[in-house]
């Protein structure tokens, strides 16, 4: 544990990503995206000191050795939370999915926390994934990345009533945080589709009668809103 004027502090790294953007994970036909996404994630490197850049080649691919150096030895980390970023329509294994996350943090007992994510324009094929990865990694959150791009789709909302489902699942199966990937946009993400709007509604509907976009927007007043019973939100 960090130490510091004769005090303990435990840490905990809430947004952890291990992931990889390496040419040999491109999709085929995809590689315009690919590495300008990586390349365009690595360019925000600019806003700190020139010391702590990383060239290219390492930047696209964090190794585990360097994980665990950089966060757990050099950055006094006792615990670290994944948040997992599929982007499978560039990157052939995902950039950084809950198996890939988990199946380098087995080796390290202790160190990590599995959230799992979800995208509800994976109909039901996506709700049986999201309760299958709540079983097996025993996730209580979930990462969600709206702007991310699925077969023509640029992205999708959290009042998309498909939402509704997977916020619904995710009571039902425990997951209590639900984080909302709303950060500066990476090329070629849609700034829209980063949009914070999206957010209150689904943050303050009712578990019984949960408020649907339909139900809202019907007449005033029709919809009851409360806080309480639905899964935490946070922007990030």
């Amino acid at each position: 544990m960090y130490q510091k004027d004769g005090e303990k502090y435990f840490v905990v790294d809430g947004h952890m990503h291990y992931w990889n953007a390496a040419p040999d994970n491109w999709v085929e036909g995809q590689e315009e995206f690919a590495k300008g996404w990586i390349e365009c994630f690595h360019a925000y490197q600019g806003l700190g000191p020139a010391e702590t850049h990383w060239p290219i080649e390492h930047f696209q691919k964090y190794s585990e050795d360097d994980l665990m150096k950089d966060v757990f030895e050099d950055g006094h980390v006792d615990m670290a939370i994944f948040q997992p970023t599929y982007l499978t329509e560039w990157y052939k294994e995902g950039f950084n999915t809950t198996e890939r996350n988990a199946t380098m943090g087995e080796k390290h007992p202790g160190k990590f926390v599995y959230n799992t994510r979800w995208d509800p324009r994976e109909g039901d094929d996506g709700l049986k994934a999201l309760r299958h990865n709540v079983e097996r990694y025993g996730s209580k959150g979930c990462k969600l990345y709206t702007a991310e791009w699925r077969q023509g789709s640029r992205g999708w909302k959290l009042t998309d009533p498909e939402a509704y489902r997977y916020l619904e699942a995710c009571q039902e199966l425990g997951v209590k945080n639900i984080h909302v990937h709303k950060g500066p946009t990476i090329w070629p993400l849609d700034k829209d589709a980063f949009d914070v709007s999206d957010i209150d509604h689904a943050a303050t509907g009712r578990k019984s009668g949960m408020c649907t976009p339909a139900s809202r927007s019907s007449s005033a007043g029709s919809c009851t809103r409360g806080r309480g019973s639905s899964p935490r939100s946070w922007a990030s």
